[in-house]
């Protein structure tokens, strides 16, 4: 074997043992977050909470993991992506250990305060990290197999939670993920690395980056930021409670519907990615995704039967992160390479903004009302508005993109 041979295939092995420890990693820090929603009926009542409170908790984490991503994008560039991802990793997984010892509802919230902000040190370190190993044309699947992580340990949660909390109850559950992310994360310090000949640099000064953040394309594409994770934040934290308070199930049975959704959803992440790369066409698969979206919002409060109801989840689940990928690559791929840390960190504020205002408000709603379906409602109409922006998206894209090859062919 020649000395090139063997080192492409050390590369590909490389790649491979990264990559994949890398999601893994993700999925053990996600378990948390997946945990409070699949739990969220026993916590609200072991800690005597309300449906808004049990909002607030989600969207305590989500304020500071939000206020976090600029700075992150920022310190990934002056410290190194892995560093950064690894810090994040052990912050976030002794507060998800943490969080099982609390008894109040103000310690719950504090420590889901500080959980966001660590959270926050992961995102766009990972995204750098994992597009890394993948070429500039498949940028769009990388930042869609990144989403896997989380939603494989959604998809575990939701199959083996229900059957888990009758032995060991939700608080020794939380104490297990975390002990086993700490493997994990040891596991990606020592055999995880960097392509560092595939890093993209990103010496932006702190005034470029704020003209970044002043982009049109930015703008619009945090407008659909801020729809895209609102909505994904009211469907995986609420649909549990919905479950089992509108409909009446129970929650092994919310846990194997979840899990459903969480499978569908994982697989339709790099699926996205990659069916944006083939069609060149971002726009396009975004706001097809979007209205599929907002169908399925208007259907749901109003479908009884377990035959739809799984329908229309598995159909929901489809399309809920299937634009991730273009959405994260159109700043991008505008804007060039170099800022993907810095236009990752942005775009991820404008998604955590909705995340937290989606999350309280469907838990304030589900207090006043006595159902998710006005909650619900306001989804779908909150969709239609996000068609109509990405059609305003599209235009400036292709402008965009239209002037940057007049300029390389003068």
């Amino acid at each position: 074997m020649s000395s090139g041979t063997a080192d492409a295939a050390s590369g590909r092995r490389h790649a491979i043992v990264s990559v994949t420890l890398l999601i893994v990693c993700q999925s053990f820090q996600s378990l948390a977050v997946g945990g409070i929603a699949l739990f969220l009926p026993l916590i609200r009542s072991d800690l005597s909470i309300t449906f808004a409170q049990g909002g607030m908790l989600s969207g305590a984490a989500t304020l500071t993991y939000g206020a976090g991503q600029i700075p992150a994008g920022l310190l990934c560039q002056k410290y190194g992506a892995k560093n950064l991802f690894a810090i994040g990793l052990a912050g976030a997984l002794a507060l998800s250990f943490n969080l099982a010892r609390i008894t109040t509802f103000e310690g719950a919230l504090l420590n889901q305060l500080l959980s966001g902000a660590f959270r926050a040190l992961l995102f766009s370190p990972g995204v750098v990290l994992i597009t890394s190993w993948f070429p500039p044309n498949r940028r769009a699947t990388a930042m869609g197999l990144f989403v896997i992580g989380g939603m494989s340990g959604n998809l575990f949660l939701s199959l083996g939670g229900p059957a888990l909390i009758g032995p060991f109850g939700w608080r020794k559950l939380f104490m297990g993920f975390a002990v086993a992310g700490f493997v994990m994360a040891a596991l990606f310090q020592v055999f995880g690395s960097e392509r560092r000949d595939g890093l993209v640099r990103q010496d932006l000064s702190f005034r470029q980056a704020v003209i970044l953040m002043t982009h049109r394309i930015m703008w619009l594409c945090g407008g659909l930021q801020f729809l895209r994770f609102g909505v994904v934040t009211a469907f995986n934290f609420w649909l549990p409670s919905f479950l089992v308070a509108d409909r009446g199930l129970t929650i092994a049975q919310a846990g194997w519907i979840t899990a459903m959704s969480a499978a569908l959803t994982a697989g339709s992440n790099a699926l996205g990615g990659y069916v944006s790369d083939r069609l060149r066409n971002p726009p396009l698969v975004i706001g097809v995704s979007i209205a599929a979206l907002g169908c399925t919002a208007a259907i749901l409060p109003a479908t009884t039967s377990m035959a739809g109801l799984l329908v229309v989840v598995a159909v929901n689940a489809v399309f809920l992160q299937f634009y991730f990928g273009p959405l994260f690559h159109v700043p991008v791929e505008v804007l060039g390479v170099r800022t993907v840390g810095v236009s990752t960190g942005v775009s991820n504020v404008f998604a955590n903004v909705g995340a937290l205002v989606f999350a309280l408000l469907l838990g304030i709603v589900r207090d006043k009302s006595g159902s998710f379906t006005l909650g619900f409602a306001s989804i779908t109409v909150t969709c239609v508005l996000g068609v109509l922006l990405t059609v305003a998206m599209a235009r400036t894209r292709a402008r965009a993109l239209a002037g940057l090859r007049v300029e390389d062919e003068t």
